[in-house]
């Protein structure tokens, strides 16, 4: 199920998230997700975007917790800027309800 949401932008983080955390692979969204995120809220989506690569080569590719964890990490004052950095729109790839 690959859906567009009319989405072009992340949300601001909440005071305790201070970091956004775009990951760099499918399986890792999706074990995120399902595995993490359906048992503490109740449901958890994968989605999809392209982002400027002049933007996010400022970043560092971090490995969280073994090889097939990739992830940056993107401090939430910089957010309004990695939202101007995406490109098209944001895409509903798979929902876990």
């Amino acid at each position: 199920m690959i859906e567009a949401l009319g989405m072009r932008a992340f949300p601001p983080r909440l005071p305790e998230q201070p970091i956004f955390y775009p990951v760099l692979t499918e399986d890792y969204a999706v074990k995120i997700a399902r595995d993490w995120n359906v048992p503490a809220s109740g449901r958890g989506h994968v989605l999809r975007f392209a982002i400027l690569r002049g933007f996010i080569d400022n970043y560092e590719v971090r490995e969280a917790g073994g090889r097939e964890h990739l992830e940056y990490w993107i401090p939430s004052e910089d957010l309004a800027d990695f939202n101007a950095a995406i490109v098209g729109p944001i895409v509903l790839v798979r929902s876990f309800p």
